[in-house]
């Protein structure tokens, strides 16, 4: 069988020949690299190796003749290239679905371990791929391909793969768990001694030989437990157990018996928790896993899980179903039929392991795809405005509905992962205010708030337009202070939405004439009540006394003091006035770098000022400076944090620090208050990749 090994290898080489992979290297590098996994790591026989180099020869140079190859050949070769036309869209990304193609497009089982094969070695090879190929194959791994490992009893390529999804999903506490176990492998080595020690003699005398082994979990299953019993590292309870492994002939009554036996040391020796054994010698699971499992208390009172086991099932349980025929003494041709018939019992009949056994995907994302395949993640919660600006800001804009799984639905729906999602556009639709109640990414929240503003401000340059028009054909003056009673008269708390309004006609510009000439008319009268007192800017304030400017938060335009750019007072921060000779009274914070310089030298021009009581819908313009590691999913997560706050942003600006290695980011926004500025600041903080937050 070898021959046709080689010959097969002959085929995928001539027709290989030129392509490479994303790397450089050449393609037939992953049929090899495939081929040594079937063969050596899995224990397949060499028809399954040929099978997949006539796959890779074939799966695209469809006229490849292999005609000359065994039949059974062909029928693996087959159901390979059916089950490569498989698109995560096919599946919806669930792995019931995925199993039920697989069982349809393939009648030989080996197939599905085959497959199997292939993902380790795309993922041991992840590195090579761009990052948007790369994170597709980890999503596909972890929701696909990591459960049918799971569930073909392919424990050790399934842990790898959990592994090396984790190891890039969530790089920082991969790092962190596995330098603790390499930390403390040695404590692990000691305690393991310590536990042989008073059970050595007894079973040198009943004949027993064994080996020890420490079996550690993963970082990925530490990772899961310390999630899911919201515990750290120190508070996993089972981190390791201490296995037996037996050396006997491969016979089943001598097997269990010698197990037992074992199994009776050690609990007469160490108090065992019976709640907690696990007799799965008796009992075998369905994919044939044998093993007897309990916890004991050792001298130091710490709980330790034990395995024990024969060298059989040992290698079985490490190897999965295929160790059933491949195992070094067993007959192979005796076997062969009961592995077969286990991998299709597994594939077509639920997994009857727990749901926690296997890996979850995050829980913060969604994965839905377009109507072409292409697969969007997104935050959860996201509705179909979310996927709409997801694929383009027109389209979002645009956005009047769409269809999820071929049903149609409004533009406020909820997504779940694996949806296929198509948006329906229109031409005359605009975003509305209350859009912002419909969606949760940042991407949307800026646009909708920026077409808005647009809009806006669009509509007030219509209005503004207007009023001057009238205001020059009444011969009428419309001065600052007139604006501002009228404004507040009318609870305006801005003058673009005060001009907006004139522009929509929801304000008759009529009702400004009727105004003014009220109040020319109180002036020829000589009362002049409700006016607001002209300031002199040549003046020079005293901060004797008790004056005290109370600032009117709803609109620090058109008044008679500004905000100055040299700091950005936000409302609710500690601030001062100082009086300017041309500009009016100018509100810095407490805190500007100006501050101590002009109460120093100007102290006579220094203006006691405090906010309104209440916040109002005002808006702030603020500056933050940020150094994150780069990374570019920070940027991604920083933009999500704003979106979340009542926060316009404004500008955007990163530069690499090469020296560093980090991001430096500029951030402008306009926010209500600073408490509002605090939250943000406060969760940009928090944020994994973030190194330090600072108001500039």
């Amino acid at each position: 069988m070898e021959e046709v090994v080689q010959k097969a290898r002959a085929v995928a080489a001539a027709a290989l020949a030129g392509e490479v992979r994303s790397d450089g290297s050449p393609f037939i590098g992953h049929a090899d690299n495939v081929a040594a996994i079937v063969s050596d790591e899995i224990g397949l026989p060499p028809e399954c190796v040929a099978a997949v180099y006539l796959h890779e020869a074939t799966r695209i140079h469809k006229d490849r003749d292999i005609s000359d190859f065994p039949k059974d050949i062909l029928t693996m070769v087959e159901g390979l290239n059916k089950i490569s036309t498989i698109k995560p869209k096919d599946t919806r990304l669930e792995a019931e679905n995925y199993k039920k193609l697989i069982v349809q497009y393939s009648t030989d089982p080996r197939v599905a371990v085959i497959k199997i094969a292939d993902r380790l070695e795309v993922m041991r090879s992840l590195a090579i791929f761009p990052k948007n190929s790369r994170e597709q194959k980890i999503l596909e791994t972890l929701m696909l391909y990591i459960p049918l490992a799971h569930q073909l009893g392919l424990y050790n390529i399934k842990s790898e793969m959990e592994d090396i999804y984790f190891r890039y999903a969530d790089p920082e506490q991969y790092r962190a768990i596995t330098n603790k176990l390499k930390a403390t492998e040695r404590d692990r080595e000691r305690l393991m001694m310590e536990f042989i020690e008073p059970l050595k003699q007894k079973l040198s005398d009943a004949g027993i030989e064994y080996k020890l082994k420490i079996r550690t979990k993963t970082a990925y299953s530490i990772y899961r437990k310390m999630q899911v019993q919201k515990v750290p590292f120190e508070g996993v309870f089972d981190v390791f157990a201490i296995r037996f492994i037996i050396d006997c002939e491969p016979d089943t009554v001598l097997e269990k018996d010698l197990c037992w036996k074992v199994y009776g040391y050690v609990t007469e020796e160490y108090e065992p928790d019976t709640a907690r054994l696990r007799d799965w010698l008796t009992n075998p699971r369905p994919n044939g896993y044998e093993s007897l499992h309990i916890t004991v208390k050792n001298r130091r009172g710490a709980y330790v899980e034990v395995q024990i086991r024969t060298k059989r099932m040992d290698y079985e349980a490490e190897n999965g179903n295929a160790a059933h025929w491949a195992y070094k003494g067993v007959q192979h041709e005796a076997n062969l039929d009961r592995w077969l018939s286990s991998v299709r019992y597994a594939m077509e009949h639920p997994a009857e392991a727990k749901a926690e056994d296997l890996p979850q995907p995050p829980s913060r994302e969604i994965f839905v795809f377009t109507p072409t395949g292409e697969l969007r993640i997104l935050a959860a919660g996201s509705s179909v405005l979310d996927f709409a600006f997801n694929i383009h800001s027109n389209i979002g804009i645009h956005c009047i509905g769409g269809r999820i799984n071929g049903k149609g639905v409004s533009i406020k729906e909820k997504l779940s992962t694996g949806d296929v999602v198509e948006i329906n556009t229109g031409k005359n639709q605009h975003p509305s205010r209350e859009w912002l109640n419909w969606v949760v990414t940042s991407k949307a929240r800026t646009k909708i708030k920026q077409e808005l503003d647009a809009e806006e401000r669009k509509m007030a340059a219509t209005g503004r337009e207007l009023l001057e028009r009238r205001l020059k054909n009444w011969k009428l003056e419309w001065p600052g202070d007139y604006q501002a009673e009228f404004m507040k008269a009318r609870k305006y708390s801005s003058v673009i939405n005060f001009m907006a309004d004139l522009g929509r006609e929801v304000l008759d510009v009529n009702d400004i004439k009727a105004f003014i000439q009220q109040k020319k008319a109180a002036i020829a009268a000589g009362t002049s009540h409700g006016v607001l007192p002209e300031v002199d800017h040549n003046l020079n304030y005293s901060s004797s006394g008790d004056e005290i400017l109370v600032l009117n938060a709803k609109n620090v335009r058109g008044m008679d003091y500004k905000l100055a750019k040299c700091c950005n007072p936000v409302f609710g921060d500690d601030v001062f006035g100082f009086v300017t000779r041309t500009e009016g009274i100018k509100i810095h914070r407490i805190s500007c770098p100006n501050a101590a310089r002009l109460m120093e030298k100007y102290p006579y021009r220094i203006q006691k000022v405090i906010w309104q009581e209440t916040a109002s819908s005002g808006d702030f313009q603020a500056s933050l400076g940020i150094s994150a590691e780069r990374d570019q999913a920070v940027l991604a997560s920083i933009m999500e944090v704003i979106g979340a706050f009542k926060a316009s942003l404004r500008s955007f600006n990163v530069s690499e620090n090469q020296r560093d290695g980090t991001f430096e980011i500029s951030v402008r926004l306009l926010v209500p208050s600073n408490m509002e500025l605090d939250k943000i600041i406060s969760q940009l903080g928090a944020l994994k990749r973030v190194i330090k937050v600072k108001r500039s």
